[in-house]
């Protein structure tokens, strides 16, 4: 039996539970219902960016082709994130394969500086692996999500998670909680396991210029706060389609004008 898969539905990610079928949203679905206004700032900066740097090549590409220019610059940001997203999916691979103790040595340049973050983190953490890459399940309030790692470190068991972003943020508290507080763990055979007591949440930050364990709360509080978002994903995908009927009453004019027949030939 394989394990959880997972799909995509309105650009939201839903966990499938082997034996029965069953869809639930995904953590990292739920949490982008948090509002992000810094966004639009950040959007308008890469785009901003992005013709200066490449003003003789924009202008060239406007003069022969104006919409492939704005399609060009409109999707600065979206560029961007796509070449973060394959790096970080690299290095969570290259950890995985260093935490299962495969002895990598060599990798691209790009990688090298995070091969040897981890291995220092490694070394000076010990940390004792308990679970790998499972899909943490949640029966009772229904989700489930992709964790990174359950470890061992100085004693506890912690729930941890590797970040190559520019900066590590507050959602990842809500994200490590959520793991935490799920049913049980479904592994890549389709194998459901009891999810652990976890005693603290961590985050192992790690850029190609250093690297950093920082920890993270996981308490009954945030727990309360994810649960909310919880609430939020079936508003904003469900409740939010249906609250609004149709017309009982209605009124305005209806002639249609001479103008507007002629424009409709």
């Amino acid at each position: 039996m394989a394990g959880a898969n997972t799909i995509m539905r309105g650009g939201s990610r839903f966990y499938v539970e082997p034996e029965s079928g069953i869809k639930v949203p995904g953590v990292t679905s739920i949490i982008s219902c948090l509002p992000k206004p810094f966004l639009a700032f950040w959007q308008a900066k890469m785009t901003a960016e992005c013709a200066v740097q490449n003003l003789g090549s924009v202008v060239g590409l406007a003069l022969n082709d104006a919409d492939g220019a704005v399609d060009y610059l409109k999707g600065a940001a979206r560029r961007y994130t796509q070449q973060r997203a394959a790096l970080g999916s690299d290095a969570h691979d290259l950890f995985e394969r260093l935490a299962r103790g495969e002895a990598v040595r060599r990798v691209h340049p790009d990688l090298e500086p995070y091969r040897a973050h981890f291995c220092e983190f490694l070394e000076r953490a010990q940390p004792e692996f308990l679970r790998m890459e499972d899909v943490a399940w949640s029966d009772r309030h229904v989700y489930a999500g992709s964790f990174d790692t359950i470890c061992r470190i100085d004693g506890e068991t912690v729930m941890l998670d590797y970040k190559t972003s520019k900066d590590t943020y507050a959602d990842v508290s809500l994200q490590l909680t959520a793991y935490a507080r799920a049913d049980h763990i479904i592994d890549a055979d389709g194998v459901k396991h009891p999810m652990p007591r976890c005693e603290a949440g961590a985050v192992l930050h790690v850029t190609a210029d250093q690297w950093a364990l920082k920890p993270v709360e996981i308490s009954d509080e945030v727990f309360g706060h994810f649960l909310a978002l919880r609430e939020t994903f079936d508003w904003e995908r469900e409740r939010s389609k249906v609250v609004i009927g149709k017309p009982v009453m209605s009124g305005g004019s209806t002639l249609v004008t001479g103008t507007q027949r002629r424009a409709s030939r």
